[in-house]
């Protein structure tokens, strides 16, 4: 293979949670939060360079190979439901033309999450890859990376070359993702054909138990790794994002190998394994009071936090993070030591801004996007410390990232122990640079309630004495049995080893 080839590059991510009260729009793609803004051209990759993104590792993989990149354009939303179709189209558009102005190119790479949903637009990505196939013709190699979430369809599969997924969660893989899809595209450009082969395993993994440093997803994603050799070139695993009502929500398992006996037998026995493993995707979900009365009381005798993980409001998972029944839990019980982050509620955070370090306020926090049995959290705040919002990650898994989330404000419950980072944008508590931007050592504090999954575990795990799941109020349900479900396939099971769409019903 020459040195020389010229790859395009782009990126169009969102992760679309179809329950969740608030849409994607243009400008949730223009505006910079944990990762950058929509940036174009030759500005790309250095507004994406040294953070832990699949196009960043991709971009410095090709580089290292003496390739050259054509930059096309690359932008992020924050979880949530539906991309407009405005948002869509101006965005697919942008793309498609920087592409057809960059010149001729050898290959196209794009980073990609795989589980985004527009309004008109059922599989977003599979209709992506659809317009650029009819625009770079059949043959162009075209491999996507996708996050460990996505819901692959057979449409997906079909109109790219290839597509690498993520192998951890939390995510610290995304850069290496990007790097072994720069080789698996070495491999192409070098003329090797690989054969195909999908598998969808019928049930849907709830986000804790799809953690992969916990059983059974590390065994699995260790299996895979051995099972990537020789023949196989390539194998992923995706336990699917299953806040999503579409037909291709759910696991997947892809492979790409020398000969289609390889392909068909090294995704037939992921698949399998993954399939052996039902019953053990599952774990134990705490009610609010359970979960703080528990944290409290290991608390009052350990050394180090107890986490709860508010999951069911989770911003990385398209919930708008400013639901308050944990922190209510927190404060009836009288907990001491504990801090939430982040509550996103910009009015707090701009009302705490102007009132100033050392100010009482009486107000209203959260719950302003309209959740169903939804109210704010009335009290008395003491302002204790204000922020830009404007840090660096220090974290494995937004290492790097530039966060930009608005004026940010800690704000301590009068009259009590319970502490709250509020936040101007959404962004789960997935790094402790969140708590020392405003002057809080994680470590120190008795309970941290984090609004987010899984991620948190990337650079909380080392200081925690005991993680609890939390069932508190919120779009992304641990129970999937309480969505509102459509046009799930027929034969997938809502739950490990439990009943489909129609025997619920």
């Amino acid at each position: 293979m020459s040195p020389f080839s010229r790859i395009a590059v782009g990126g169009f991510q969102h992760e679309t949670n179809t329950f969740a009260p608030r849409k994607a729009r243009y400008e949730d793609f223009e505006h910079a939060d944990g990762w950058p803004g929509l940036s174009r051209g030759e500005a790309l990759p250095d507004a994406v360079a040294g953070i832990n993104l699949p196009i960043a590792g991709f971009i410095a993989a090709a580089r290292g190979g003496g390739h050259q990149i054509a930059p096309l354009l690359w932008c992020s939303a924050p979880p949530s439901a539906e991309v407009e179709a405005d948002a869509y189209e101006r965005i697919v558009a942008a793309l498609l033309d920087a592409l057809a102005a960059s010149g001729p190119v050898d290959a196209v790479y794009l980073d990609l999450h795989g589980a985004m949903v527009a309004e008109h637009v059922e599989d977003g990505e599979g209709e992506l890859l659809r317009r650029l196939r009819a625009q770079v013709g059949p043959d162009l190699p075209v491999v996507a990376s996708l996050d460990l979430h996505a819901n692959v369809s057979a449409a997906m599969v079909e109109r790219s070359s290839a597509l690498v997924a993520f192998r951890s969660y939390p995510h610290l893989d995304m850069a290496e993702t990007g790097a072994r899809a720069a080789a698996l595209l070495d491999r192409l450009l070098a003329g090797e054909r690989l054969h195909k082969a999908l598998r969808k395993p019928p049930f849907l993994i709830p986000l804790p138990w799809q953690c992969t440093t916990i059983e059974p997803a590390a065994s699995i994603y260790r299996r895979l790794g051995e099972l990537e050799t020789g023949a196989v070139a390539s194998l992923s695993f995706t336990p699917g994002f299953p806040p999503a009502d579409v037909e291709r929500c759910g696991p997947a398992v892809i492979a790409y190998a020398a000969s289609e006996a390889a392909a068909e037998r090294a995704a037939d026995e992921l698949a399998g394994l993954v399939l052996a493993a039902e019953g053990a995707f599952a774990g134990t979900v705490y009610e609010p009071d359970d979960a703080v009365r528990h944290a409290m009381r290991v608390a009052a005798r350990a050394g180090r936090p107890v986490i709860l993980a508010d999951t069911q409001d989770n911003p990385g998972a398209g919930a708008p993070s400013d639901s308050v029944g944990l922190l209510e839990a927190l404060v009836r019980l009288g907990a001491e030591g504990a801090v939430v982050a982040n509550v996103c509620d910009p009015a707090v955070a701009a009302a705490a801004h102007a009132a100033g370090e050392g100010a009482e306020i009486a107000l209203g926090l959260g719950a302003k996007s309209g959740l169903p049995g939804q109210r704010p959290f009335d009290a008395t705040f003491r302002v204790e410390r204000l922020g830009s919002g404007a840090f660096t990650a220090t974290g494995p898994f937004y290492s790097g990232a530039r966060m930009k989330l608005g004026p940010m404000a800690l704000l301590r419950v009068a009259g009590g122990g319970v502490r709250v980072i509020v936040s101007s944008r959404k962004q789960q508590a997935a790094d402790r640079a969140m708590f020392r931007h405003l002057g809080v050592e994680p470590a120190e504090q008795k309970i941290l309630a984090l609004k987010s999954t899984v991620h948190f575990r990337a650079d909380f795990q080392a200081i925690a004495e005991e993680i609890l799941v939390v069932a508190a109020p919120g779009p992304n349900p641990v129970d999937h049995l309480h969505l509102d479900y459509r046009r799930l396939r027929p034969d997938l099971r809502l739950t490990p080893l439990g009943p489909t769409l129609g025997q619920r019903r």
